[in-house]
């Protein structure tokens, strides 16, 4: 993600709500909307010793749109792989929810989802709230207390939020509506990274590559490729923190 926009670049998405509107409408119209893969809630895989336990908790992104099953999304992937690079047995509580908001999320999903004793909350949210254009100040307010709700239900756990992706260069998106969600998007991003690093969350770089092949056939959520290549990059940072308990 390049560097928060200036207050100028920000305020020019401002001057642009009507372009925002009008191409977006047609965006809307031009894509059919995908619904998630069946999903049983949790997915579990075996191996050795202590079990470790996530929940996967979010936008389409966590409930798998984009893929027609379960096991070709980020949900699926990320426990399998964790299993393979740590030799222990995995499981996921998956509670993704499409086209959902940060207030969205902790209103309506967190207070259902048991609270147990997740070793990692794997919280993908931000998007919706930079394409609906939610002010920064709104997204302070929800996601600052998304995190805090997060928290205090699932005290022991650590939570990693995935940050927003840089819309701008979204295949579905035409120019300048991607310039204009870019910077909403980039916006989005700098402020949830002060409020992991203020409230206690982690919210480490993401290098995951915006190619055509990572994403679906919408153009906008990730493909089975994409949700695979952000998976093995989660695992990996996952391990790594697993390890240096260890060390």
């Amino acid at each position: 993600m390049p560097p928060k926009p200036s207050f100028a670049a920000a305020l020019l998405t401002w001057l642009a709500l009507p372009v925002y509107v009008w191409q977006g409408l047609g965006v809307r119209r031009r894509i059919d909307r995908m619904a998630p893969p069946p999903n049983a809630g949790e997915l579990r895989f075996d191996g050795k010793g202590e079990p470790l336990k996530l929940l996967i908790v979010g936008d389409s992104s966590a409930a798998g749109v984009g893929v027609d099953a379960i096991e070709k999304c980020f949900a699926g992937f990320l426990p399998r792989f964790l299993a393979g690079k740590t030799g222990r047995p995995v499981t996921a509580r998956i509670a993704g929810m499409n086209s959902a908001t940060a207030a969205q999320i902790r209103d309506h999903v967190v207070p259902h989802v048991e609270p147990r004793d997740f070793d990692y909350v794997m919280l993908n949210i931000g998007t919706n709230d930079a394409k609906n254009f939610h002010t920064v100040r709104a997204f302070k307010r929800d996601f600052g207390t998304l995190v805090y709700a997060l928290k205090a239900r699932f005290p022991a756990s650590t939570i990693i939020w995935a940050g927003v992706l840089d819309l701008e260069h979204v295949p579905a998106l035409p120019f300048p509506l991607s310039r204009i969600l870019g910077i909403r998007a980039r916006l989005i991003d700098a402020k949830g990274k002060v409020l992991c690093h203020e409230r206690g969350a982690l919210a480490p770089q993401s290098d995951w590559r915006i190619i055509p092949e990572n994403f679906s056939v919408d153009g906008f959520h990730a493909s089975e490729a994409g949700y695979r290549e952000w998976a093995e990059k989660a695992a990996v940072y996952i391990a790594a923190l697993e390890q240096q308990k260890t060390d």
